[in-house]
């Protein structure tokens, strides 16, 4: 074990580590481009945008960079990839995060990059083909000691036949962004893609807002796919599809069927008529025994995604993070957060916020981010509804070769509407039930009493809101005040100054003295919680358990834009593996770096940068 625990700190290098391409070994190519070979003797313009039928990827290599410059790499992800410290340093390594060395050839197998095709619901209204504009997968590959398989991909090397009308390049911008909330978010446990290196390259000018230098981030995930995958063949009613790549996700991304949740009673649909017509001689009453009174296999791959969404979301929810694009196309089919554009994490607490400047209908804010996951998740149910209606039928030969006849569909489309109904229902308990656990802990508490959701969750939540309390930085001074200083009704509104910005209680309709008042009943409430799980004798265990979920450092937007104004304008390099240690180590108390500036990153937001919003190309 120990020589085991020695080996897995250690780590392999680049050309060691195993690689496979069992993505598009096993679904369809770009029938343009049905080889790796095909591809590569193809001119690179020739790879350009257009469309993509009968395929869910394309062959098509990054564009080489005339010049590159690495600007930072995760020692987690490092580790984590199962890559040796060091490695980073490797010619091997810059060549492939630039985009100007890929392994390909015969000693991998014939491994060739590739992007893939989706469509995707875009506010609300079907866009059509989108697909991987801007990324281009590399490889996958396989952490020697977890054995978890990661694809591998570059962000912004070039133009694919996905990339519609844009460069497929990406702003240094946006990708020192993607860079640290990747890592920031998976230090906090929130499910998430991760982010491996930023590479800048100085010689590419990207046109956004401005004019800005062009950079790659090498990112990875256990699987890229998302609800859009889905969307863009139902929409072209490519029903054979639609079910190998259900059978692929199941199989190759959730390890075996028999990892999903066990199948639930299908008991409301004994009236249902028989799918495909059965033979006439079946009675009435045992039409649903004929085709099974359990859901079937696809239906619990549909709930598995919807729980891992659920469980996803809630983290958002806790911990304040917000995707300001949730489309469907940005939606992970393992609950992933992933395609970072305009995000944030929560500064003063406002569920109306959305950190997108251009979503002025509030689609994607904050209140809103769970019930738009179930609704892309409902066009998700759409997209499966044949497989998951079709109940135990759905293997038989006559329903995969022909699917489903006039008479059977209406029987089939109310048994897939009362599955997709159901799995709502466990979503609503997934989510709330995680949500729960995670404010729970972030409280200190350690049992689950109905009353706290009322008296503790929403009662402070309406509290912050109302007096405009930093939603985080409530919870991490709330680890650090003993249950000695607020013992007394005067202790707890001498506390409750500690809540405050900076410049006071900025709140309207609200006095200083009003606003102690507030922070003090609710404290009370929360003494007695604390005292009936922890006692007095275990207060400090009780602070140490709350610090370490409660971060003392997250990546606010000013603190990105003066990174990314350091880094681009003022050729400041270290900052960003400062403010990269900070993120992956957000419980800490100090980093060893500056401490004026570790101070400045950890305290107050600056009152008039609270609440920023950016745009899609962020």
């Amino acid at each position: 074990m120990a020589s085991q625990l020695h080996n897995a700190r250690k780590g392999v290098s680049l050309q060691e580590l195993f690689k496979s391409n069992v993505f598009t070994s096993k679904l369809p190519a770009d029938p343009a481009f049905e080889t790796p070979e095909i591809s590569h003797r193809a001119p690179r313009e020739a790879l350009g945008p257009r469309l993509v039928r009968g395929a869910l990827y394309t062959f098509v290599r990054p564009e080489p960079a005339e010049e590159y410059e690495v600007l930072g790499v995760s020692p987690k992800a490092l580790e984590d990839l199962g890559l040796a410290a060091g490695e980073q340093f490797t010619p091997q390594f810059r060549g492939l995060v630039s985009g100007n060395d890929f392994p390909w050839g015969e000693n991998v197998g014939g491994i060739y990059p590739w992007a893939q095709c989706y469509g995707g619901w875009q506010f609300g209204s079907w866009a059509g083909q989108l697909g991987d504009g801007r990324a281009i997968s590399l490889f996958e590959s396989t952490n020697p000691y977890t054995g978890i398989r990661f694809e591998l991909q570059l962000k912004g090397a070039g133009r694919t036949p996905y990339s519609r009308f844009a460069d497929g390049k990406a702003v240094l911008r946006s990708s020192i962004r993607e860079y640290i909330v990747s890592e920031a978010l998976s230090a906090l446990d929130v499910p998430t893609t991760r982010a491996l290196a930023i590479t800048l390259l100085p010689q590419s000018k990207v046109l956004r807002e401005r004019i800005e230098p062009g950079a790659v981030v090498t990112r990875f995930a256990e699987s890229w796919l998302r609800i859009g995958t889905f969307d863009l063949l139902r929409a072209r009613g490519d029903r054979d599809l639609i079910r190998k790549l259900a059978m692929y996700v199941a199989e190759e991304v959730y390890h075996g069927w028999e990892t999903l949740p066990a199948a639930v009673s299908v008991s409301d649909d004994q009236h249902l008529t028989a799918i495909n017509d059965p033979p006439r001689n079946v009675p009435k009453d045992e039409v649903q025994e004929y085709y099974g009174m359990q859901e079937n296999r696809f239906s619990r791959l549909y709930r598995e995604i919807a729980r891992r969404n659920a469980k996803t979301v809630a983290a958002w929810q806790a911990y304040g993070f917000m995707n300001g694009v949730l489309n469907t196309d940005n939606t992970s089919i393992l609950g992933l957060s992933m395609d970072f554009g305009p995000f944030a994490f929560m500064d003063n607490f406002d569920p109306q916020y959305t950190p997108n400047h251009d979503d002025h209908l509030l689609r994607y804010s904050y209140k809103n981010q769970p019930s738009i996951i179930w609704w892309n998740l409902v066009r998700l149910g759409e997209s499966l509804g044949e497989l998951i209606g079709a109940g135990d039928r759905v293997d038989h030969e006559d329903f995969i070769r022909e699917g489903l006849t006039e008479s059977a569909a209406p029987a089939v489309i109310e048994r897939a509407e009362k599955l997709i109904e159901k799995t709502g229902k466990e979503f609503r308990a997934v989510f709330l039930n995680e949500y729960k656990r995670l404010m729970g802990r972030r409280l200190g508490l350690q049992t689950k009493k109905e009353a706290d959701f009322q008296a503790l969750f929403s009662e402070m939540l309406d509290m912050m809101e109302a007096l405009e309390l930093d939603f985080n930085h409530f919870f991490r001074r709330l680890s650090n005040i003993t249950l000695a200083e607020i013992e007394t009704e005067i202790q707890r509104t001498e506390t409750a100054s500690r809540f405050f910005h900076s410049e006071g209680v900025s709140s309207i309709g609200f006095t200083e003295g009003a606003a102690k008042e507030r922070i003090a009943r609710w404290l009370e409430k929360w003494r007695i919680r604390i005292l009936e799980d922890w006692g007095l004798d275990a207060d400090a265990a009780r602070q140490t358990a709350m610090k370490s979920v409660n971060p003392n450092f997250l990546p606010r937007g000013w603190i990105l834009d003066e990174v990314i104004d350091r880094v681009e304008h003022k050729g400041d390099r270290d900052i960003l593996g400062r403010v990269m240690q900070m993120a992956l180590n957000p419980f800490e108390e100090d980093w060893g770096f500056d401490k004026d500036e570790e101070r400045r990153f950890c305290g107050d937001v600056p009152k008039f940068k609270r609440a920023m919003m950016c745009s899609c190309s962020s």
